[in-house]
C-alpha cells in the first residue's frame, strides 16, 4: 500500500501481482482492484497526443467508459491547449449533465455556443443532455428566438 500512495505503480503492481496467488479469499477482490488501479496509473503517464483533437478523443472515450474526473482533466487539458476549442467545452457540458452539475452544464455549452453557433442545434438533439431538459435556462439557451 505505501507503494502505491507513494505513486510506484510499477513497484506495487507487482507486490500486488505476487501476492493474488497466494492471498486470502477476503482480500483477493481488493488486491485485484489494485491491480487495475496501478495499471490505469500506469497508462496515464504514457499518454502523449498529437493533436487536440487526439486528446479529445480520448476524453470521450474515458467519458463513455465513466472515467469521469480523467474526462474533465482531459478537456480542460484541450481547452488549454487551445482555448477556442468549442468541441472540448462541448464535451464538458456534456459531462457535467451527466454528472448533475446544471450551472457548470449551461456554463460551458454557452461557451461552446459561443465559439461554434452550430453547437445549439447539435444539443437540441443530443440525448446526454436529458437531464436538462426540464431546466427553462437550457430551453432558453437552445431556443433563444422563441419568446
Amino acid at each position: 500500500m505505501q507503494l502505491l500512495q507513494q505513486g510506484k505503480y510499477d513497484k506495487a503492481l507487482a507486490v500486488f501481482e505476487k501476492l493474488l496467488p497466494a492471498a486470502p479469499p477476503e482480500i483477493v477482490e481488493r488486491a485485484r482492484m489494485y491491480i487495475v488501479t496501478c495499471r490505469r496509473q500506469m497508462g496515464r503517464n504514457n499518454l502523449a497526443f498529437q493533436t487536440p483533437e487526439e486528446r479529445y478523443d480520448y476524453a470521450i472515450s474515458q467519458l463513455n467508459q465513466g472515467y469521469y474526473e480523467e474526462a474533465r482533466e482531459q478537456f480542460n487539458g484541450v481547452i488549454g491547449d487551445e482555448a477556442g476549442a468549442d468541441y472540448a467545452y462541448y464535451g464538458l457540458a456534456v459531462l457535467d449533465s451527466i454528472t448533475g452539475h446544471p450551472q457548470e452544464c449551461l456554463d460551458n455549452l454557452s461557451r461552446a455556443i459561443e465559439l461554434n453557433p452550430k453547437n445549439r442545434l447539435q444539443a437540441r438533439s443530443d440525448n446526454d443532455f436529458q437531464s436538462m431538459v426540464d431546466d427553462p435556462r437550457f430551453t432558453e439557451l437552445l431556443y433563444p428566438e422563441i419568446p
